[in-house]
Parts: structure tokens; C-alpha cells; sequence
């Protein structure tokens, strides 16, 4: 005879269901755990600032003086008392500035007015009598032009010397003098341009150099002109 099993007796009749019950709430704990965050203690405090004291200030204790009210005006005299001017006052004639008919005029002679001639700088090109060296003189005025030049170049040949520090470095060119012969022949160096020192000192050199010349003239009167000229440095 078989014995019969009790169905309510069946331990693995519910066994799926506790097993997924288990399974959810071990997953909520885990969730929980791993969202779990913690915050530090805060400490709260109180910060208190007595403004009466500081804010309490010691007001002074004034005097009221007590000032007298001004005088009163002093009251106008009963009597009012006229005194007679004696005093003399002298009286200021103004005498007229017109002319009487009989008083002589006398007659002003014209008065010149002397203008004083401004000293202004002719270039060489447009003067009309040029300046001229001593042997240029009695040169007519077409030819006194190429007198001058050459007279010129004769006497930077004759002046010339080489600096010998602008030849141990090899230094050549081209330097430009503007000077002035002024109204009394003398010459004035205006400006110089030149690519070195040393050149530009002998260039100088050599135009002060120059002896006294004859002054150009515009419309017969002594005039300043101003010429310039190149004076080249080259090596061999």
C-alpha cells in the first residue's frame, strides 16, 4: 500500500515566488547601499557684534555763552549846524587846441623813409655779376661762369689730401659742400654731406681754404650767393 503525500505538506510548492521575493529585496539593499551618501557635520555658528559700543560716542558738553545784544546806534544831534565853505577852489581852465588865424604854421619838411636792404642768399645760377676769383676779373659775364669753376677745381687739386684712416679702411665717396661767398668775399660752409667723418672733415678743410673773392653782385649792389660743390674721394 502506497502511502499519499499531503499537498499542503509540499515544501517546493512556493519555492519561485521566496526566491524572487529574496532576490528583490538583496538588489533594493545593494541599490540602497551603493546610492548611500554621507555629508560632513556642519557646525553652525553664531557671530555677534555689539554695535552700542561701538557706535556710542562721547558728545562734548558746550557752554552757551551768553553774548551782550550790540549797542544801539548813536543818536542823530538835535541841531544840525551849517558851515560856510570858505575855502577857495581853483578852477582848471582847459585851453582850446584849435589854431588861431593869427598864430604861424609852421610847415614839417616830408619825412624819407630809408628802407634797409635784407641780406638774402642768390644762388650762383640766377646772380647777375657772379663772384669771382682775382684771375676771373674783367672775364665777360658769359665766360665767368667756367672761370670760376675752374679756378675752383685748380685749387681743390692743390688743397687736396687723402685722410689716411679713411685709406687704411677704404673708405671712399662722394661729399657734398654747400657754403656761401659772402657780400665781402669771405666764405661761410653752410651744410656738408658726406659717407664718412674723415671725408667730411677734409672737404671742409679745403673750402675754408679758398682765398678772398670777388662778392656777386644783383643790380649793382654787393650780394651773398651760395654754391654747391661736389668733391669726390676715390682710391686707386
Amino acid at each position: 500500500m502506497e502511502p499519499k503525500k499531503n499537498p499542503k505538506a509540499d515544501l517546493t510548492r512556493n519555492s519561485g515566488l521566496y526566491f524572487a521575493i529574496g532576490l528583490a529585496l538583496v538588489l533594493f539593499i545593494t541599490w540602497q547601499a551603493i546610492d548611500w551618501k554621507t555629508y560632513e557635520k556642519q557646525e553652525n555658528f553664531e557671530y555677534t557684534m555689539e554695535v552700542e559700543e561701538l557706535l556710542d560716542e562721547e558728545v562734548p558738553i558746550t557752554e552757551q555763552l551768553n553774548t551782550p545784544p550790540p549797542p544801539p546806534p548813536p543818536a542823530a544831534p538835535e541841531v544840525i549846524e551849517v558851515v560856510e565853505d570858505e575855502e577857495e577852489v581853483e578852477e582848471t581852465i582847459i585851453e582850446s587846441t584849435e589854431t588861431d588865424q593869427e598864430e604861424e604854421i609852421v610847415e614839417v619838411e616830408e619825412i624819407e623813409e630809408v628802407e634797409e636792404e635784407v641780406a638774402v642768399d642768390v644762388p650762383f645760377t640766377v646772380i647777375e655779376d657772379k663772384p669771382m676769383f682775382p684771375a676771373c676779373k674783367g672775364v665777360p659775364k658769359a665766360q665767368q661762369f667756367a672761370c670760376f669753376k675752374e679756378n675752383l677745381d685748380k685749387h681743390v687739386r692743390k688743397t687736396f689730401k687723402y685722410p689716411e684712416i679713411a685709406q687704411e679702411m677704404g673708405i671712399q665717396g662722394r661729399v657734398y659742400v654747400n657754403f656761401r661767398i659772402n657780400k665781402d668775399g669771405t666764405i661761410t660752409i653752410l651744410n656738408t654731406r658726406a659717407p664718412d667723418k674723415s671725408l667730411d672733415e677734409e672737404a671742409r678743410r679745403i673750402i675754408n681754404k679758398l682765398p678772398k673773392l670777388i662778392p656777386g653782385k644783383q643790380r649793382g649792389n654787393p650780394t651773398p650767393v651760395t654754391f654747391a660743390y661736389p668733391i669726390v674721394f676715390k682710391l686707386n
